[in-house]
C-alpha cells in the first residue's frame, strides 16, 4: 500500500478555547462542508459527533478529545476538538503535544476568558502555531475590535485581522477579505452556498485602510517583503500569503478571522486558512528524543524511510473493541500486525487493529505513515506518553507532563458484588485519564479518588455507573494538600539492619534533603562515587524515596517540591539487598521529612468573576471572605466587570451558589489551578485536627 497523500498536504490540527466558545459547533460545521457528515449536529439537541459520551450531550459540553478526518481542497485535515472546561485540561495537553498546528476560538461578546489563556500558554509551550476565529459574531454585544485587542493585550500575541465583518449582531451577513478585497454573502439556511461579491460600498474605504495595515504588517514579518514594501512596489497576493505563513509556522503572528459557526457563516474561509497558514508535518522541527541506555540525544526526520518513533498520547475504553491507543507517528511506518518496542516498558507490543477515527466511529486502515494519527487496537503495556519504536534503533520521546490533582473524594461499592466490578471500573478510567488518580486512605482504608475538580468527578463515577454498571457511594470533596519542608537537612545517616536466621538485611543510605520551588515535585539525584553503594541497589533506594513521598508526616498527603541526594552509604556482601536498600531509604525519607521543618501546601485557584457593575461590591467582599487576593477587576462589554483573584480551593466549595443568590443570577465565574502555597497556622491547625479525628 503507497502513501495517497503526500506528506505537505497534511495538517493536524487542534480546536481549542474557553468553554463555551463554540469548538464542537465549529467542528461540526467542518465536517459538514468537508462533506464528512450528511446533516448538521447540534450541542443543544445532543446531535453531535465529536461528543458522543452520553455525558457530553446531555451537558453540552466536550469532556474527552474526540479525533475525527477530513478533507479539504486535497488536503487531509486530521482535527482533535478539545475540551473547554479546565477540569479537563490534560485532554488539552495531550492534545497539543502531538499536534503541528491550533485554530483557537473566541467568543466575540467576551474576547479572551479565562481558559483561553490557559490554553493559549500550553500551544506556547509546544510552540504550536495558530489561526484564531471569533465565534459568535451574530450575538449582542459582539465586537470583532475588541476580541482582537484582547487576543492582543492578555495574550501578548501578534494578531493579525484577515477579515472585515459585514454587518454588526443580528445584522452580521458575510465577512470582506483583506488580501483578495473579495466580499463572502452567506444567504442559505445551512450556509454550504456562498455568493463572491464586490466588496460593499459603505465599507470599501474601511477596507482599503485595514488591506494597507494588513500588507504592512506581513511585510514586516520578512525580509524580502519589507524591501518590497519600503520601495513601494506591487506585493501579489501569493508572496503575501506565503509571508504570512512563514510567520505563522515561526510563531511570529497570528491571523484572526471572522465568523458565526451555529449560524454557517465563515466557516469555509476558515478551512482555507488551515490549509494555507498551518503547517505541514514537513513544516515543523525533526522531532527530538533520547536514546534510552546511552541517554544521547536523537531526531528524526518526518520520513517513511526513518526509523519509528511515535507517540501514544490518549487511551480510550471502547465497550465494543476494548482499549484503544491513539497515537502520532512521527517517522517510519506502523503496519498492521508488526512488532514495536516500547522503551520506556522494555516491552515488545504487536500492533493489532488499525484504525482511522471519526470521533466514535471508525474505519480500518492496514499502514499509518510518517505524520498522520490514528487509534490502535491491542497494545497491552502502552499507555498515555509511551513511545513506540524499533527494537533496534530506539528512542524515547518527551513524555507528556500533566498537572497534579487537585480534589480527591472518598468512594465505596453500594454492594459487595461491586466490590470488583469498581476496582476495575476505575482501574480502566485511570488509565485512560493521567489527571486521575485512585489510592487507599491508609489511616481509614477507604478507596480514594482524586481529580481536577468536582464535575471532573462526577464525570468520572457518572461513566461508572452507565459504562460499567457500577452502584457507588460518594462522599464529600476534599481538598488534595500537599506537605513540603521549609529548610535543608544534610547527612541523614541511616542503618537498616535486621537479623534473622538465614540471610540478615542490611541497608545504609547518607541523604541530603532540600527544599525546591513550587511545581518542582520529588527529584532524586544519585552522587555515589567510589562504589560505597554498588550501582544495581540505587534504583530500589529511588523507590524507597518516591514511595515514602506518597504519604508525608503531617497529616498522611503526598510529599512536594523537595530534592533528595544519595551522598553515601555502606553495604554488605551478603545480608545485602534491594528490599534492605529500599527500607533504609523509606525510613531515612521519613525521618528527614520530621527534621526539615515540614508544612502543609495548599492549591491555590485563579478564579474569574464576571457580574454586572452594581454587584461588584458584593462579589469582591466574598471573596475577601474567602481568603481572596484580588489581583484585578477589568472592564467587559455589556457594563459588566470582571474580577480577578486567588483564592484557596477549600473556600471555593459552595461559592456557585451564593454567587448567584448575591447576583440574582447573573454572575459567572471560572477557576483554574494556580499553584500551590503554605498554609497559614490556624488554618493548618484546623486541617490536622480533622485528618486526627478521621483516623
Amino acid at each position: 500500500m503507497t502513501r495517497l497523500i503526500p506528506k505537505e498536504r497534511y495538517r493536524n490540527i487542534g480546536i481549542i478555547a474557553h468553554i463555551d466558545a463554540g469548538k464542537t459547533t465549529t467542528t461540526e460545521r467542518i465536517l459538514f462542508y468537508t462533506g464528512k457528515t450528511y446533516r448538521i449536529g447540534s450541542v443543544d439537541d445532543g446531535t453531535t459527533i465529536t461528543d458522543y459520551l452520553p455525558q457530553e450531550r446531555e451537558r453540552g459540553i466536550t469532556i474527552v478529545s474526540a479525533a475525527v478526518t477530513a478533507e479539504w481542497r486535497d488536503y487531509q485535515i486530521n482535527i482533535i476538538d478539545t475540551p473547554g472546561h479546565i477540569d479537563f485540561t490534560a485532554e488539552v495537553q495531550r492534545s497539543l503535544r502531538v499536534l503541528d498546528g491550533g485554530l483557537v476560538v473566541f467568543d466575540a461578546t467576551q474576547g479572551v476568558e479565562p481558559q483561553s489563556e490557559t490554553v493559549w500558554r500550553q500551544a506556547d509551550r509546544y510552540q504550536v502555531p495558530r489561526i484564531c476565529f471569533i465565534n459568535k459574531m451574530d450575538r449582542l454585544g459582539a465586537s470583532y475590535e475588541m476580541s482582537i485587542d484582547s487576543i492582543r493585550q492578555r495574550l501578548g500575541a501578534n494578531p493579525i485581522p484577515m477579515q472585515l465583518p459585514i454587518g454588526r449582531e443580528a445584522e452580521f451577513t458575510g465577512v470582506v477579505d483583506l488580501l483578495t478585497r473579495q466580499a463572502f454573502i452567506w444567504k442559505d439556511e445551512l450556509g454550504k452556498e456562498f455568493e463572491t461579491v464586490a466588496v460593499p460600498a459603505h465599507l470599501a474605504d474601511e477596507v482599503e485602510l485595514q488591506r494597507a495595515n494588513l500588507v504592512e504588517k506581513i511585510a514586516e514579518l520578512d525580509d524580502d517583503l519589507t524591501v518590497k514594501f519600503l520601495q513601494e512596489e506591487e506585493i501579489t497576493v501569493e508572496a503575501l500569503v506565503a509571508g504570512l505563513r512563514k510567520a505563522v509556522i515561526a510563531n511570529k503572528a497570528t491571523p484572526v478571522f471572522c465568523g458565526s459557526s451555529l449560524r454557517n457563516k465563515g466557516v469555509q474561509p476558515l478551512l482555507d486558512a488551515v490549509v494555507d497558514y498551518l503547517p505541514s508535518p514537513l513544516d515543523v522541527p525533526d522531532v527530538k528524543g533520547v536514546h534510552p541506555d546511552k541517554g544521547d540525544e536523537v531526531t528524526r526526520p518526518p520520513s517513511d524511510d526513518a526509523p519509528l518513533s511515535a507517540l501514544v498520547f490518549k487511551i480510550v475504553t471502547d465497550p465494543y473493541v476494548g482499549r484503544l491507543a491513539y497515537f502520532r507517528v512521527y517517522s517510519g511506518v506502523i503496519k498492521q500486525g508488526v512488532m514495536v518496542y516500547n522503551p520506556g516498558k522494555h516491552k515488545k507490543e504487536r500492533i493489532g487493529r488499525l484504525l482511522r477515527m471519526y470521533a466514535d466511529r471508525r474505519e480500518d486502515v492496514t499502514e499509518v505513515y510518517a505524520g498522520d494519527i490514528a487509534a490502535v487496537i491491542g497494545l497491552k503495556d502502552s499507555f498515555t506518553g509511551d513511545t513506540l519504536c524499533e527494537q533496534h534503533d530506539p528512542i524515547v520521546l518527551e513524555r507528556i507532563q500533566f498537572p497534579e490533582p487537585v480534589i480527591s473524594v472518598a468512594i465505596e461499592p453500594k454492594t459487595s458484588a461491586d466490590q470488583d466490578k469498581m476496582a476495575e471500573a476505575l482501574r480502566k478510567l485511570a488509565e485512560e485519564d493521567p489527571t486521575f488518580r485512585v489510592r487507599t486512605d491508609e489511616a481509614t482504608n477507604q478507596t480514594l479518588i482524586d481529580g481536577m475538580g468536582e464535575l471532573h468527578l462526577d464525570v468520572i463515577v457518572d461513566r461508572m455507573l452507565r459504562e460499567f454498571r457500577v452502584q457507588a457511594n460518594i462522599g464529600r470533596p476534599r481538598v488534595s494538600y500537599r506537605e513540603t519542608i521549609t529548610r535543608s537537612v544534610n547527612n541523614l545517616n541511616y542503618k537498616y539492619i535486621k537479623q534473622t536466621g538465614g540471610h540478615g538485611q542490611y541497608g545504609h543510605v547518607v541523604f541530603n534533603i532540600e527544599p525546591l520551588e513550587r511545581g518542582s515535585g520529588v527529584v532524586f539525584e544519585d552522587k555515589i562515587t567510589g562504589g560505597s553503594i554498588p550501582r544495581e541497589y540505587i534504583p530500589a533506594v529511588e523507590k524507597g524515596v518516591m514511595e515514602a513521598a506518597e504519604t508525608g508526616v503531617l497529616a498522611g498527603y503526598p510529599i512536594a517540591d523537595l530534592k533528595v541526594t544519595l551522598v553515601d552509604g555502606s553495604y554488605h556482601e551478603v545480608d545485602s539487598s534491594e528490599m534492605a536498600f529500599k527500607m533504609a531509604a523509606v525510613f531515612a525519607f521519613k525521618e528527614g521529612i520530621e527534621k526539615g521543618a515540614p508544612v502543609l501546601l495548599e492549591p491555590i485557584m485563579k478564579v474569574e468573576v464576571i457580574v454586572g457593575e452594581e454587584y461588584l461590591g458584593d462579589v469582591l467582599g466574598q471573596l475577601n471572605s474567602r481568603r481572596g487576593s484580588i489581583l484585578g477587576i477589568d472592564m467587559r462589554p455589556g457594563n459588566a466587570q470582571s474580577a480577578r483573584a486567588l483564592v484557596p480551593l477549600a473556600e471555593m466549595f459552595g461559592y456557585a451558589t451564593e454567587l448567584r443568590s448575591a447576583t440574582q443570577g447573573r454572575g459567572v465565574f471560572s477557576m483554574e489551578f494556580d499553584h500551590y502555597a503554605p498554609v497559614s497556622d490556624s488554618v493548618a491547625e484546623k486541617i490536622l485536627n480533622y485528618s486526627s479525628r478521621k483516623g
